[in-house]
């Protein structure tokens, strides 16, 4: 079943579909409107510096042909052909956008979509309508971008200029004959709404299997099978989003680890204060600096406090506890990176490998698929099922977590993709992560989706997980993050944001208007999450943008 993305989602093209050679479709359309989609292949600095990656009605495709432009079918106003693995390594976001030419505004457009369609399936959607607009002339629909891997995201940005204006938002330039009025242009802008005339060749290349279709492996390309009647493509069904959670307001919960044998930390400093700087980290063999979460054999402090995220974090491999100088040896060499028991249910193991011990507390845990790296002891591990409404509300949000249960009398190993882990242990009261930071939690804690108001963007929301009760969750974050308290000018990039306490009020703030987008050299910082709350609450920030 194909998810469907709100304004605003972003997910790896990995984790949609593993085929890089992909088909998107996009339907837009108004009464009496001209509307020209196209597709910019922007460099780094997200700047069309080769304009032979704009792919347009009179530009089809790319050198290379990794991006096509295919025309009309599937029930499709246009259709372009992506390959992700053949596109150059300068080129670093493909952009697709619309754009009306002529008179008309987007509001008047009834609702279209954008879609992606992997060996002839529809693996997402994101749906919009003119409601959405107002006197906008262009809309950024869509976005591929590069960050470590291809990622997709759904943008629904309007844009108050027209085709020319966006190209030069874009560094493009416009030629000196598409300056006149538009009485000299009419005639030859009637024809480029046509489909390509190349259209008609690939598009049975791509279709999904006929009749007659030869007995070959299926393709890692199709585009949806071609539809006589408009009843096969269907729009898909609009899915109400959650009301509003009536938020009570909890104490900030702690954390870490559970407790092991603690020994005497150093005095905290009260909360929202800076602590002196960190003493640089002790010689290879002796005691070192606690870093963030619980190392064991020492105590945590109170969660909120910024010694545990300012002190220097411990290396990989440093032991936790002082190692007598060994000779030399096999054993000597791989003293350091022994397993580091302590007693408690969760135990770093480093800053990238937690362990849970599920024999202590005898509840199961929950935890992201493929997530166990190694486990000791009987171990049974179960799909865990969001159930029909859970999937539904999960694909409508993007709040969707792909669970497994371990339960049993044994010792479980997880890690995801060297992110490095925190367990924060909750007690009676709740917390916000967004559920692409959460790695595992105990089975005991209740979790729902919750909604953030969008009052800065028409129609926008954001959506993220609140975690209440009592037991611990795991979150990954990339880098080591910085916990801050909540006042009342505190901002926080929506990409970088990982939780927060659950009584804060979260606002989404829009510092740059949308006509302001028409001219460029903009800073892209347009929109952020504004923070209030009563002292106590905090925020959470990685060093890296999702």
């Amino acid at each position: 079943m194909a998810r469907e993305f709100q304004r605003g989602h972003k997910a790896k093209i990995s984790d949609l579909t593993p085929g890089t050679d992909l088909y998107v479709g996009v339907q837009i359309a108004g009464p009496g409107l001209a509307i020209d989609i196209s597709c910019f292949g922007l460099d780094v600095n997200e700047q069309l510096s080769d304009d032979r990656y704009f792919v347009f009605f009179n530009q089809p495709k790319s050198p290379e042909e990794s991006i096509q432009q295919l025309g009309t079918q599937a029930g499709d106003t246009e259709s372009f052909r992506v390959t992700l693995d053949r596109i150059p390594a300068g080129i670093h976001k493909l952009s697709f956008a619309a754009s009306i030419d002529g008179a008309g505004q987007m509001s008047q457009i009834g609702p279209g979509y954008i879609r992606i369609v992997a060996g002839g399936e529809e693996v997402v959607r994101y749906s919009f309508s003119g409601s959405e607009f107002s006197t906008e002339r262009a809309l950024m629909i869509g976005d591929f971008y590069l960050k470590d891997v291809w990622r997709f995201a759904a943008v629904g940005q309007g844009f108050d200029g027209g085709l020319a204006a966006l190209l030069q938002n874009f560094g493009g330039e416009v030629a000196e004959e598409e300056q006149p009025a538009p009485q000299a242009q009419a005639p030859a802008a009637a024809p480029g709404f046509a489909p390509p005339p190349q259209a008609a060749a690939p598009a049975p290349s791509f279709g999904a299997p006929a009749q007659a279709q030869p007995p070959a492996p299926a393709p890692s390309f199709g585009a949806p099978p071609q539809a006589p009647a408009p009843a096969q493509a269907p729009a898909p069904a609009q899915v109400p989003a959650p009301a509003p959670y009536q938020q009570p307001v909890h104490a900030a919960p702690t954390m870490a680890a559970p407790m092991g044998a603690p020994l005497a930390p150093p005095a905290p400093a009260p909360y929202g204060q800076v602590p002196p700087p960190a003493p640089a980290p002790a010689p290879y063999g002796q005691q070192p600096q606690p870093s963030y979460g619980q190392v064991p054999g020492q105590q945590q402090p109170p969660y909120g406090q910024q010694p545990g995220f300012g002190q220097q974090p411990q290396g990989y491999g440093q032991p936790a506890t002082a190692v007598p100088a060994a000779g030399a040896g096999l054993a000597a060499a791989l003293q350091p990176y022994k397993e580091a028991p302590t007693g408690a249910r969760w135990t770093p193991q480093n800053q990238q490998l937690m362990r849970v011990d599920l024999a202590m507390g005898g509840q199961a845990v929950l935890a992201r698929q493929g997530s166990m790296v190694l486990y000791q002891g009987k171990v049974d591990f179960s799909y865990k099922g969001a159930g029909f409404a859970g999937r539904v509300v999960g694909n409508a949000t993007g709040q969707e977590m792909q669970l497994m249960r371990c339960a049993g009398r044994g010792q479980v190993f997880l890690a995801e993709e060297g992110a490095h882990l925190h367990a924060i242990e909750l007690q009676g009261d709740a917390i916000c992560v967004s559920a692409e930071n959460v790695l595992a939690f105990d089975e005991s804690l209740q979790h729902e989706v919750r909604r953030i108001e969008g009052h800065g963007i028409p129609g926008g929301a954001l959506f993220t997980m609140q975690f209440q009760g009592t037991g611990t969750v795991i979150v990954k974050t990339h880098g080591v993050p910085v916990v801050l308290p909540v006042t009342p000018t505190t901002f926080a990039d929506s990409n970088a944001i990982v939780a927060w306490s659950a009584a804060s009020q979260v606002i989404i703030s829009s510092q740059v208007r949308l006509r302001r987008n028409a001219y460029p050299g903009h800073s892209g910082e347009t929109v952020n999450l504004q923070f209030r709350g009563a002292p106590g609450n905090f925020i959470v920030v990685q060093p890296y943008e999702v």
